[in-house]
């Protein structure tokens, strides 16, 4: 199975961060890989990206400023297969990248993982977070999956990827 490799910018604008690969991202070794799956489209639509990429492009991300990793590097049918241990380590780890890259904010991609990361029982909605991490301030977009039935069509997402723009150029 190929690798799937962080897109490391040096003192990004944004550090988006997703919960794990799934398993066409960890099959192809690119982020966001999942057939149908809007985040590359969200991205350009919201003009995060000058460019529309697919995610076999997905370390041009660093040309624009911004990088990606994920909080679990497993990768997994769905989420819900990490262990906590897994987790705890992730939350760490991501902690320790965001003091060392130290982005201006990161954006969480979902709900349930801003939730996971700050170890709250439950997210509060997308949108600009009080929480920072090694002071970086902190957004949280809706996750992408055609599977999110509280954010289910595009113009849904786009609403809050749009809100993130806006938020990244205050």
């Amino acid at each position: 199975m190929p690798a799937l490799h962080d897109v490391v910018v040096d003192r990004p604008r944004l550090l988006l961060v997703g919960i794990n690969p799934g398993l066409r991202s960890g099959a192809l070794g690119h982020h966001f890989a999942g057939r149908g799956n809007p985040f590359w489209r969200l991205l350009h639509a919201a003009r995060l990206t000058p460019v529309l990429l697919d995610c076999t492009e997905d370390q041009r991300l660093a040309e624009f400023g911004i990088g990606l990793t994920n909080l679990c590097p497993r990768t997994t049918r769905t989420a819900a297969e990490l262990t906590r241990a897994e987790i705890a380590r992730g939350r760490a780890g991501l902690a320790r990248k965001i003091a060392r890259w130290r982005p201006a904010v990161v954006g969480f991609v979902g709900v349930s993982l801003y939730a996971m990361f700050f170890q709250r029982a439950s997210g509060s909605g997308p949108g600009a977070k009080p929480e920072t991490i090694a002071r970086t301030r902190v957004f949280v977009v809706p996750n992408p999956s055609g599977l999110n039935a509280s954010y289910p069509g595009f113009a849904h997402k786009l609403v809050w990827f749009r809100r993130l723009r806006v938020f990244l150029d205050a």
